[in-house]
């Protein structure tokens, strides 16, 4: 059976990959056999991202950096105390799991073990 939309945005932008449904505008993810929303929420709430200080982050969220951090491809680093506006939550596979847009750098993915939570 094919979603019409997206569970968590309502997107109608979705398509399949393996065994999942990806969502590209808020980059949810869920399987092929989760037919309601309330298996998806259960999904969702196992999967907590924190910051370096064991606070939850949410999409949305504005943290700050607390290292210097070197950037693939960059010719600076990022420097600690960087902020960050409006992160959106994703699963990375590497351990990357904050998708964000930078000023001076662009859309990065960062680890959240090295941001705070500011707010």
């Amino acid at each position: 059976m094919h979603p019409v939309n997206c569970p968590k945005c309502n997107s109608e932008n979705i398509y399949p990959d393996g065994n999942l449904w990806i969502c590209p505008e808020c980059f949810h993810e869920w399987s092929f056999d989760d037919d309601s929303l309330g298996s998806v929420e259960s999904i969702e709430e196992s999967n907590h991202v924190k910051d370096a200080n064991g606070i939850e982050l949410k999409d949305g969220d504005s943290v700050s950096v607390i290292k210097d951090l070197k950037v693939k491809g960059a010719a600076s680093v990022l420097k600690v105390g960087t902020k960050v506006k409006n992160i959106r939550i994703i699963d990375g596979e590497d351990g990357h799991n904050i998708s964000c847009k930078i000023e001076g750098f662009g859309s990065m993915n960062l680890k959240s073990e090295f941001v705070k939570k500011i707010n």
